[in-house]
């Protein structure tokens, strides 16, 4: 049952060169930049996104994600949302309006696979860059690089993917889309959404806790992927995989890591999901097809570089 979560808003993404980092942000994935704060943050959007920014990097010491953030449809959803999680055993904690800038204030917890989340209700809205709200045209003339659309989800490794799963459904209300499940049928990846996407936030079990796998950014077509593929390749980015379809969600994508070792992935097309669906299965002996749907095996490399 759906409580109000609208979609991802924001990823916090820590990286060891904040220059390198904004040029391959910027330029190789074609996010715009927004705005910078006095922490030395970067704030960046892609350009079909309204609100103001969804991907801010942190300078720091290792590579990683420090939050994940969803937006909910109001305060009222907000507040309602942040008894739910303290009445359900989770700490909360408050994050005042304006420490990112232009987000209002946020409610933050720590899920069982050791990831942090937050919710909010307000970000200040700047539209779609370069493109007018009324008569649009089809796209800005001055993307740069692959022309990301938006921020789209995060795969994220950690222990406890059951529990975690059941805060998500029970307390936030995702719905599972996707599964991989052993030979007992334990679940051991789950793939959640708000929506009607094929997963917003995704979780892959693996014993060490708060595990970065991939920040994903949609783009329009395959054409568009091969053309990013094409782009990683001209300057000489680290690739993990691609292009290729995968088997859960069908998406059409291609993997890649940026300067300080936190993986990308681009990607078009992919299933839907209403709540009435039930989820789709794949089988832990089939993983090597559920993830690259052409090679059929695994790319070790794809399970074990984490940050």
């Amino acid at each position: 049952m759906r409580k109000g979560v609208m979609r991802p808003g924001h990823v916090q993404i820590s990286v060891l060169d904040l220059e390198e980092a904004v040029s391959h942000y910027g330029d190789l994935l074609g996010l715009i930049e927004m705005d910078r704060d006095d922490q030395g943050r970067v704030y960046l959007k892609g350009w079909t996104e309204v609100d103001k920014f969804s991907v801010v990097l942190r300078k720091a010491d290792a590579p990683g994600m420090d939050f994940m953030g969803f937006k909910v449809l109001n305060d009222e959803v907000l507040e309602t949302l942040e008894k739910d999680l303290q009445d359900y055993g989770c700490s909360v904690e408050h994050i005042a309006a304006g420490e990112l800038k232009g987000c209002g204030r946020r409610v933050r917890f720590k899920a069982p696979t050791g990831h942090n989340f937050e919710l909010y209700a307000d970000k200040e809205q700047t539209g779609k860059w370069g493109v007018s709200n009324v008569n649009p045209e089809a796209w800005p003339r001055d993307l740069k690089g692959m022309k990301a659309t938006r921020f789209d989800h995060c795969l994220l490794y950690g222990p406890n993917v059951e529990a975690t799963y059941e805060l998500f459904r029970d307390v936030l209300g995702f719905d599972l889309a996707e599964q991989v499940v052993d030979p007992d049928d334990n679940r051991i990846a789950a793939f959640l959404t708000t929506g009607m996407k094929a997963h917003d936030v995704a979780f892959i079990d693996c014993p060490e806790p708060n595990k970065f796998h991939h920040a994903s950014f949609f783009l329009d077509s395959w054409e568009a992927v091969m053309r990013a593929a094409d782009l990683i390749t001209m300057t000489d980015t680290s690739i993990d995989i691609g292009p290729t379809r995968h088997g859960l969600t069908h998406g059409q994508t291609v993997y890649f890591f940026d300067p300080s070792g936190n993986r990308n992935e681009v990607f078009c097309g992919g299933d839907y999901h209403y709540p009435d669906h039930p989820p789709v299965t794949w089988k832990a002996e089939d993983l090597g097809k559920a993830i690259f749907y052409h090679d059929r095996v695994l790319n070790e490399r794809f399970l074990s570089v984490l940050t």
